[in-house]
């Protein structure tokens, strides 16, 4: 299988050190995020060296030859033709089937990738998409990995909520039928990357086997909000869609009956229409199309929503309390840090100036 991430080598650069090198700039393109790399061609001589080691073959690919007599920093011909060679060199590896040496610690080192994330693109699926497999937990247990996951969590729900207001605007039953599916879909796969992100955030957060924790407790905390805002967004576009779900039936059934009722009744669907204590000419676009119950329903969706508007209300004001305590908490021990440096600015003066003094004496 082909590699997901893109590879390449666009431009260099000389040191500015007493010895010059030329370092190679290897860009690195995941589906979820670009980062850049600086290595020398001494670290691509010692990556082949490891390939050959680790995967038991030469890999396909060959490094341009060290020159002897010309240096790549003194002659700008030279490096551009070993940056095309380098940047032949991964993208052979990073393209062909055979993904032996893409599995290889080395070559995962080389990029800094993370160690859980193979080359597979079935894999990488898993990983950044947040569909059900093995190792997805473990996966999320890196700190990198943890946010694209968390960035495809987001994705999943806007996806979501788009879908939610195609089928909000689409007239035909087929149409809403489909965008309520895949919104069910989006929001199945943001439940499964919810659950993997939660898995991650406990071993980030575990100092277990031997290991001490990845991130720092206000990291954590962050993180942790982050979760539950997704969460409760999730939850909410879930109660949304079952309750257009819910008034979709209900129209179609008072619809039926409506039918029903000028097939058999002649005139008795008008004498209900000024019936139920609504005043026409008062209605809403909201409420025009909706029998008694269905306001009724509306209505009460329309409380629990400000209910729910409160209590995330209150949370954060609760958060921001709590912030504010961490905040006056970690200034008086910044004052303290303050006011022992003093000191020590003052013990070390008063060191100088008798130094002075001596120094005076003795000239």
């Amino acid at each position: 299988m082909t590699s997901t991430v893109d590879v390449s080598v666009p431009t260099t650069s000389v040191s500015a050190t007493p010895k010059p090198f030329t370092a190679y700039h290897i860009s690195l393109r995941l589906p979820l995020r670009t980062f850049t790399l600086q290595k020398r061609y001494s670290d691509f001589v010692t990556l082949h060296s490891q390939l050959c080691s680790q995967a038991g073959v030469p890999p396909p690919a060959t490094l341009p030859h060290k020159t002897w007599f010309t240096s790549s920093t003194s002659s700008p011909a030279l490096t551009e033709q070993r940056r095309k060679d380098l940047e032949t060199y991964l993208q052979t590896l990073n393209s062909i089937e055979d993904d032996r040496w893409r599995n290889t610690p080395a070559w995962r080192s080389f990029l800094n990738l993370p160690s859980t994330v193979t080359s597979r693109s079935s894999e990488a699926s898993n990983l950044h998409g947040g569909i059900p497999g093995a190792g997805g937990s473990q996966a999320a247990a890196d700190p990198v990995v943890w946010l694209d996951l968390y960035h495809g969590l987001k994705g999943q729900l806007h996806d979501a909520r788009l879908q939610i207001t195609m089928r909000d605007q689409a007239t035909a039953a087929q149409a809403q039928h489909e965008c309520s599916a895949q919104a069910k879909k989006h929001l199945v796969k943001a439940g499964t990357i919810t659950i993997q992100l939660e898995q991650g955030l406990q071993q980030l957060g575990s100092e277990s086997w031997g290991r001490e924790k990845q991130l720092g407790d206000g990291e954590l905390r962050r993180r942790k909000d982050l979760i539950e805002n997704a969460k409760r967004e999730r939850e909410g576009l879930e109660n949304l869609l079952n309750a257009m779900v819910v008034k979709s039936s209900l129209d179609a059934t008072i619809s039926s009956a409506r039918d029903k009722e000028k097939l058999v009744g002649g005139d008795v669907p008008s004498k209900k229409q000024h019936g139920g204590g609504r005043v026409l000419g008062k209605e809403t676009k909201q409420t025009k199309a909706l029998d008694n119950l269905g306001v009724l329903q509306l209505q009460q969706q329309m409380m629990q929503e400000q209910d729910e508007d409160v209590n995330i209300l209150a949370q954060a004001v609760a958060k921001q309390r709590q912030l504010g305590m961490d905040i006056q908490q970690e200034l008086a021990v910044q004052n303290d840090m303050l006011k022992m440096l003093d000191e020590d600015v003052d013990r070390v003066q008063g060191k100088m100036d008798v130094a002075k003094k001596r120094i005076g004496k003795i000239s």
